[in-house]
């Protein structure tokens, strides 16, 4: 796991063709606004979290955030247990993001 900054964040992402963003918050976190293009995995649900985990493309790069920026520590370690190479955690969480955020539909 590397964590990296807002700036390093979108550098990367943009050149990346492998790149899986995920949302490790709660449900009701989400509410308030993800990332775009977030895949949603609650860290918090920690068995969910690691079924949808067997399901990944563990050769992609994943690019992992939560409120702050500790879940997503976690979840990078539970993508690395199960094979993920490259994972990317965005230091601060999405209260350091400085850009627009996504209301997700219900």
């Amino acid at each position: 796991m590397k964590n990296i900054t807002q700036k390093e964040w979108k550098s990367l992402i943009s050149e990346d063709k492998d790149a899986v963003i995920i949302d490790s918050r709660r449900p009701e976190e989400w509410a308030q606004g993800i990332i775009e293009s977030a895949m949603m995995m609650n860290i918090m649900d920690f068995e969910d979290f690691q079924q949808k985990s067997k399901h990944l493309d563990l050769s992609k790069n994943f690019y992992v955030y939560c409120r702050s920026g500790v879940r997503s520590i976690q979840a990078c370690d539970v993508l690395e247990s199960f094979g993920a190479k490259t994972t990317y955690n965005l230091l601060g969480g999405i209260l350091a993001w400085e850009e627009k955020i996504v209301i997700p539909s219900r």
